[in-house]
């Protein structure tokens, strides 16, 4: 909406704090802090060491999440992080710490491609622009960055590390004995010498070498496999899960999403899923955030039991395995259910309908197989999450075959359904009805029968049919649970599990397991602006990772950017990367360096996810410069390593959104816990302390058509309505963004008021972790604060500074000295906490109390008030401390510190209460006893008066505040 309480609209003073003196000021010192170096934090040792004094001061690494380059730039929503970690770090560097602040560039990415798609510009040359542009806008909010730090993955003296670790985790494998990754060679090493077996009991001197090679990529942490995958013919490419909507759409492009089996590379972070969930523990991260990283990998202890099953014509059995978590239930299983896209569907399909189908089973189809094929093509269309969200209509075909309880020994039919899943479990389910509610809805939208085996407690009957939903609970005991040779019948749940695991186990159809939610990470896309694989593949078709020294591999020039893409709604196609098209590239000869000499090769074609780069630049930051190793051991241990009270190691401060929660969180972790293991690095976790900030928020405003309209020639009139060209539009509070058309730039805000106060106001709108709506309006009150901190230390006429060299008297100046001091106990316990609006609300009410009191300000209020507000306004602190006659700058001058005797209120206020009513206040001693108190409140006339003479039941004492007098 329009603004018309803008700074530039005032008249002026010579030497008042302005908007062109903000502007004057902000760019003097951002030019000094470059040149002097300010920010720049020393290493222990290498090419970025220095002052020893700074190095042996307690170390604080903060970062904030890596930004994408936008070629729209920034809004003010985007640096509320940046400032924020900004005050804290310019906190720390006052309070004794060599700080390490930077920031980088996530360059890798889909915008820049489809940009490039679009315009034939090359995608480095549209993401180095947008780069640059938010190094612009950045430097002007005054973040105090080790520029010499700052990385971007789309660097090949980047990437070629990102290249490097995807060979450390290649040429790795998960140890489950030592419960560790170890270099794949030890894994050779036991075939060869027989302590391992190989699958097929051959040695291993007897398998060729593309026989080895499948055989080690069972084992690999790095791997490439026919997966199911999320394919989008509209877009080219495949999708994680996690970049499909619940309306099974791409994310980006909302085109449709299909299920297909692809060859792809995957990293085998189920080796870590234990070790991620345990760690969490030491970890200083938001409870829901670790909710949501145990969620996501979702441990479940059960067991595993196989289900015996015809397969083919002739006889030959083969077995269902399902995962459980209640196979106490074994005797209620009355059918099963695989996933639509399990490998044994297509080999357990009969040829006709057995005897006595039920109409309902098979889905109005004349044979099995026709009914299996059309609803695989129908759940192919759906997402993961549509498959498993509870639809009113259950959904699902018979296959034909029928499957053998292995308990009670009873046929039970063998359906498929779209709410079971390939990524979980085996992608086969025993369904029990009577105990389950989905498999409940299903049974009975199929006419399948339940059996009761977990005896009601609810007071309902044991016969299923009369039931309106399952039975689920483990407060209960087993029944009809009995066979031949097994029974769980009068058994709790928790007996009746162990029970039935021993026997499963002991006759070789089950054991008991642990089970996780998460999956192997998806790790190849089909895309041109992404990290090369550094891998080639020889004439059998075996993966070889490239020697380290023919890292970086550099992306090649093509003449198309983007992948082939197909009719969005065309399931029936295949990838097409960009990079297959550059024969020159894909084909080459090369000497591997393994005894071999030269040989012909064909490169991987895909390209690494986005979230390559993202999963160690912490690392990186730390030694940037280092063309010899990921990191010097030296540096990672002394800004990265175990130390007490971060047994992990890890960044001391990560700040970013919430929507991070698991993946970039997760796959970072994971690479951390792989080079760890490896000896590369000695922090087991990347970040040791994380904290999400809130989001700022804008009014949109959509015209009739639901259509946004720009917020900033939006009419308010008077009876609260919104207008837009002469039609009333709707406003609602929502993301701030270029396509809603309610972006501020932060320049705007800088340009009106100067950095400072954007600084300040961002940071006073509320808590941190809290969203806030923006609004301009209010931007002007810190922009007053400013002001009237300048007038407090410079006269607006003549531009000299007022502040008194005079020492300060504890009777006369006893109100200055309880405000200075309580605002720097205040506002030091605020910073530390990351409460930087109360830390403002403290300053200002000092600064009000200077403005009150009248008169010059003595030189040490002058200069701690100045020091007080620095790392929420640097420009002006330094500015200000300049003036008052230091030479040096503030950003490493030491945080004042209060005086405790004045922290201290001289009295308080103390309530005292008779049947929960005020009768009295007392003016008393913070330090005032309960017996002290009681006897003081007893002794008031008012509360003499009020009990008029009677007894006194109980006083409660809450000394120094509060005094409650029950009577009798």
């Amino acid at each position: 909406m329009s603004e018309t309480n803008s700074a530039a609209a005032e008249p002026v003073a010579p030497h008042r704090y302005t908007a062109a003196m903000a502007a004057d000021i902000e760019a003097r010192w951002q030019d000094f802090w470059d040149a002097e170096g300010t920010y720049e934090a020393p290493n222990p040792t290498g090419e970025l060491a220095g002052d020893p004094e700074l190095v042996a001061k307690p170390k604080k690494f903060i970062m904030d999440m890596f930004p994408y380059p936008s070629g729209s730039g920034l809004h003010v929503g985007h640096p509320l992080g940046y400032i924020a970690t900004d005050v804290f770090a310019r906190h720390q560097r006052m309070t004794g710490h060599n700080v390490l602040h930077t920031l980088g560039f996530d360059a890798f990415g889909l915008p820049a491609e489809q940009h490039a798609v679009a315009t034939g510009t090359h995608p480095r040359v549209s993401t180095e622009a947008a780069m640059d542009n938010m190094k612009v806008q950045l430097r002007r909010l005054g973040l105090g960055h080790d520029k010499r730090r700052s990385v971007a993955t789309i660097d090949p003296d980047y990437y070629k590390w990102t290249q490097w670790i995807f060979v450390q985790i290649f040429n790795s494998w998960y140890d489950k004995d030592a419960d560790k990754a170890r270099p794949i060679e030890t894994l050779v090493a036991q075939f060869e010498s027989g302590e391992r077996a190989t699958p097929d009991g051959r040695p291993w001197s007897a398998l060729n070498a593309a026989e080895r090679a499948d055989v080690l990529g069972e084992y690999r942490l790095a791997y490439a496999s026919d997966a199911p995958v999320n394919w989008a013919p509209g877009l080219g490419t495949v999708l994680a899960n996690e970049e499909v909507t619940a309306d099974g759409r791409s994310e980006r492009g909302n085109f449709p999403v299909f299920k297909a089996k692809l060859r792809q590379w995957n990293m085998r972070i189920t080796a870590y899923a234990d070790r991620l969930l345990n760690d969490l523990d030491a970890l200083d991260w938001p409870e829901a955030i670790k909710l949501q990283q145990r969620n996501w990998i979702g441990r479940s202890e059960g067991a595993r039991v196989d289900f015996p099953v015809h397969v083919g014509d002739d006889g030959h059995m083969d077995a269902i395995t399902v995962f459980t978590t209640r196979q106490d239930t074994l005797f209620g299983a009355t059918y099963m259910v695989l996933a639509p896209e399990h490998d044994l569907v297509e080999k357990i399909v009969p040829a006709a309908w057995p005897e006595g189908t039920h109409d309902v089973w098979t889905g109005g189809h004349a044979t099995p197989a026709e009914a299996v094929d059309a609803y695989r093509k129908q759940a192919a269309s759906k997402s993961d999450v549509e498959r498993q969200a509870e639809a009113k209509d259950k959904t699902g075909v018979f296959t034909g075959a029928y499957a053998i309880n292995p308990v009670s020994g009873d046929r039970v039919p063998v359906f498929i359904a779209d709410y079971v899943l390939m990524g979980y479990g085996t992608g086969a389910i025993m369904a029990v009805p009577a105990h389950d509610s989905r498999d409940f809805a299903f049974a009975r939208a199929f006419e399948l029968p339940m059996r009761c085996v977990v005896e009601p407690s609810d007071g309902r009957s044991t016969d299923p049919a009369e039931w309106d939903d399952a039975f689920a609970s483990y407060d209960a005991r087993l029944i009809n649970s009995a066979g031949e040779d097994i029974s769980l019948d009068g058994l709790g749940v928790t007996e009746a599990k162990a029970r039935i695991t021993e026997w499963l186990a002991a006759r070789g159809i089950g054991e008991g397991t642990v089970n996780f939610r998460l999956r192997d990470w998806l790790f190849s896309r089909q895309r041109y602006w992404g990290e090369p694989f550094p891998i080639v593949y020889d004439e059998d078709g075996t993966a070889h990772a490239l020697p380290e020294s023919m890292l970086p591999l550099e992306l090649p020039e093509v003449d198309d950017y983007s992948p082939r893409t197909f009719d969005p709604d065309d399931a029936d196609t295949q990838p097409e990367t960009p990079l297959s098209r550059n024969a020159d590239w894909v084909d080459v000869e090369l000497d591997l360096g393994l005894g071999e000499g030269v040989k012909r090769y064909r490169r991987e074609t895909n390209t690494m996810p986005n979230w390559a780069g993202s999963c160690w630049y912490e690392l990186r930051y730390l030694d940037p410069h280092n063309s010899e190793k990921l990191v010097d051991p030296a540096i990672e241990q002394y800004w990265m390593g175990p130390r007490e009270g971060r047994p992990h190691g890890g960044v001391d401060l990560y700040v970013g959104g919430a929507e991070h929660a698991v993946l970039h969180l997760l796959y970072a972790r994971f690479w951390s816990k792989v080079l760890f293991d490896l000896g590369h690095i000695s922090s087991v976790e990347p970040f040791h302390k994380l904290y999400n900030q809130g989001m700022i928020q804008a009014f949109v405003y959509r015209d009739s058509r639901g259509i946004a309209v720009p917020a900033a020639e939006v009419e308010e009139r008077e009876d609260g309505t919104y207008w837009y060209q002469g039609a009333k539009v709707s406003r609602v509070l929502g993301k701030m963004g270029k396509s809603l058309k309610n972006a501020i730039t932060p320049d705007q805000i800088c340009a009106e008021y100067g950095a400072d106060t954007l600084r300040l106001y961002e940071m006073a709108m509320g808590p941190l972790d809290v969203s806030r709506p923006w609004d301009t309006r209010a931007v002007v009150g810190q922009y007053r604060l400013l002001q009237r901190l300048w007038r407090n230390v410079v006269d607006e006429t003549t531009g000299e500074v007022t502040v008194v060299d005079r020492e300060l008297d504890p009777e006369a100046d006893a109100d200055t000295l309880r405000a200075l001091h309580k605002a720097i106990d205040g506002v030091s316990q605020d910073m530390a906490g990351l409460r930087f609006n109360t830390a403002i609300a403290k300053v200002t009410e000092l600064n009000n109390h200077l403005t009150k009191t009248g008169g010059p300000v003595a030189r040490s209020v002058a200069e701690r008030l100045v020091l007080l507000i620095a790392p929420l306004a640097p420009h002006i602190a330094e500015e200000l401390w300049r003036r008052l006659g230091h030479s040096d700058s503030v950003v490493h001058q030491d945080f004042p510190v209060a005086d405790p005797a004045y922290v201290v209120d001289e009295s308080v206020t103390c309530v005292v209460q008779i049947k929960g009513k005020v009768k009295a206040r007392l003016e008393v001693s913070p330090s005032i006893s309960d017996e002290e108190l009681e006897a003081l409140a007893l002794g008031d006339a008012a509360v003499v008066a009020a009990l008029g003479g009677g007894g006194i039941r109980k006083v409660i004492v809450r000394a120094p505040k509060l005094v409650n007098i029950v009577p009798a």
